[in-house]
């Protein structure tokens, strides 16, 4: 089991549990369809937002047994901006596996905010939930996901070409992976 702290501290950002008032945050990015650009769904109104959160704040703060979600808003330590959240999956099976996932608002693309908030949690997927092995999925034309996941010293294990019809087309998808000795290895070497 594993209940994170109040926060979760990084060099430029805290991951925290989400709260009622990230309703607006959290609505300016769910909102815009360049954000759902690679994700299942579409754009989400106010209401499905709010939907969201509440389900976010009820059933995804903790992860008690194996196929569970946490939930965590990212917010800026210099503005105190929620700016995206990020998740961990602990799947379920004999296998000992997590799967791991971010989202961000568009300002805040490429400035390393995702890789930064990302590594945290390897770190609780390994040392908290004992996984074995760490997944990220993707959809293969999302090649900045691709270079978040290399940064955190994630391989690319598969490219399944057409496997998934999403928002009425054919999609490829891309799984990243690493191995608790390949992060124990990684962490170590500084």
């Amino acid at each position: 089991m594993f209940v994170p702290p109040d926060k979760i501290e990084t060099d430029r950002l805290w991951l925290r549990a989400f709260t009622p008032a990230d309703l607006d945050e959290l609505h300016d990015i769910r909102s815009r369809p360049e954000v759902h650009t690679y994700l299942y769904g579409e754009a989400l109104t106010r209401d499905e937002v709010k939907a969201k959160l509440d389900e976010r704040i009820a059933k995804m703060s903790r992860l008690t047994q194996p196929g569970d979600s946490l939930l965590l808003a990212v917010v800026r330590k210099d503005t105190g901006a929620m700016i995206g959240d990020v998740n961990i999956e602990w799947l379920s099976g004999p296998h000992q596996q997590a799967e791991i996932g971010y989202v961000l608002h568009p300002d805040h693309y490429g400035k390393g905010f995702a890789t930064e908030a990302s590594r945290p949690l390897l770190r609780i997927a390994f040392e908290e939930l004992k996984a074995h092995r760490v997944i990220g999925r993707l959809d293969a034309r999302n090649e900045a996901s691709g270079r978040v996941l290399a940064k955190l010293g994630m391989r690319k294990e598969a490219h399944f070409v057409d496997n998934e019809f999403v928002k009425g087309e054919w999609c490829s998808e891309v799984v990243y992976a690493i191995l608790a000795r390949e992060w124990v290895a990684r962490d170590s070497a500084g």
